[in-house]
């Protein structure tokens, strides 16, 4: 077990999706056609599967308007945002970075 709580992270956001879902939660609602799109490649399926698990996590809260047509909206919580928040740094780190890990530019071993 890890002690510096990476092991918890991972558990709330780990795999593919989860931490994107996240990002775009932090900037506002969303509903799920919305998010669908800001998210190319991922099936129905597992952004639902996703959805409730974070909702389940207390990371996200689900809104049904009870309305015709149907209208759902997806928020972060205080502890989602928290989470959120504390992504900024590999965000910055992805941008710095994008060119040199997507080209594959990558330096020569060194010790960190």
């Amino acid at each position: 077990m890890s002690d510096c709580g990476l092991d918890v992270v991972l558990g709330l956001i780990g795999g593919k999706w989860k931490m994107l879902i996240l990002f775009h939660l932090c900037h506002g609602s969303r509903r799920f056609g919305e998010l669908r799109r800001l998210l190319p490649g991922i099936s129905e399926k597992m952004l639902i599967q996703d959805l409730r698990q974070m909702q389940e996590s207390n990371l996200l809260v689900r809104k049904d308007y009870q309305q015709v047509p149907p209208k759902v909206e997806y928020s972060i919580t205080p502890f989602g945002k928290a989470l959120g928040k504390s992504m900024a740094p590999l965000c910055a780190w992805g941008a710095k970075n994008r060119k040199r890990v997507l080209g594959k530019e990558f330096p020569q071993k060194t010790a960190v």
